[in-house]
């Protein structure tokens, strides 16, 4: 049950039908005895910036996590960026401070990595191909660099977009191999999918998943369908795979942490 005193948590997005963070978040609540509640909000583009005045409105919702297609413009609305929420411009965690600001970060990579670390895959001296790179593709890029890839491939639709990528994880890692790619992921130690395609039954998947080596580990940041159809493809070929539950389980204690929710005993600063 839902008391007056509750604080408000939210996942904002469009759309938000396919998330799973409100199951998680309250899960967290009830488990450690937080009197919380946390709620999706479907928000389309055209009304971003009126929505977050009307979230900052209201006094007793103290974050909310931002899911696509909003992580890069919210992080232009917020008032301040800290850790990779400032070198990836994109957030996908907001918590209010006591003024009433809001402060944004981006802890999608963490959880990436932390997830593949409890699947027992490490990043060190492996080879990465990304699908995408908006705000969670960013993210996952400049958390594997951070954890010791030894090369990057990125490809995007929009190749002055992945080309960007590339070009801001090179000058922050320089001792990365960095190549804009092509929908083969071939040559690969992983192979992520960081776009919205799968989302709906139609979606054509965003790399040709035939052509990876069986010995490549194919990951997903999408979280519904659990499985997706990219998933069962490279499950058929012979590849491992990485569903994109892991990568919100492997940050949610990140999220608690920053939003000063952690269990006694724990950080209350996510310090990734």
């Amino acid at each position: 049950m839902v008391a007056g005193t509750a604080r408000l948590y939210a996942i904002i997005g469009d759309p938000v039908g396919h998330v799973r963070t409100p199951l998680v978040f309250n899960a967290y609540f009830a488990e450690h005895g937080i009197d919380a509640v946390c709620v999706p909000i479907h928000i389309r583009p055209d009304e971003l910036e009126t929505a977050m005045a009307g979230l900052k409105a209201i006094a007793n919702l103290d974050g909310f996590i931002v899911t696509a297609p909003h992580k890069a413009r919210v992080a232009g609305i917020v008032d301040r960026l800290v850790g990779d929420g400032d070198k990836v411009g994109a957030v996908n965690t907001v918590r209010r401070e006591a003024d009433g600001s809001f402060t944004g970060t981006m802890l999608d990579g963490h959880g990436f990595v932390a997830g593949l670390a409890k699947a027992g895959w490490g990043p060190q001296g492996k080879s990465v191909y990304i699908a995408g790179a908006g705000g969670a593709a960013s993210a996952i890029a400049f958390a594997l660099a951070g954890a010791g890839m030894a090369r990057l491939t990125i490809f995007d639709r929009t190749p002055t977009i992945g080309q960007a990528l590339l070009a801001r994880v090179k000058a922050a890692y320089p001792q990365i191999e960095t190549a804009f790619g092509t929908r083969d992921p071939a040559g690969h130690d992983l192979a992520v999918n960081a776009t919205p395609l799968g989302l709906e039954p139609d979606d054509p998947f965003s790399f040709d998943v035939e052509k990876a080596d069986p010995s490549t580990l194919v990951a997903e940041v999408l979280m519904k369908p659990e499985t997706t159809a990219l998933l069962h493809a490279a499950a058929a070929r012979g590849c491992a795979i990485h569903q994109g539950k892991h990568m919100l389980d492997g940050q949610r204690d990140l999220m608690m942490a920053y939003f000063g929710l952690a269990p006694e005993g724990a950080p209350k600063e996510a310090t990734p």
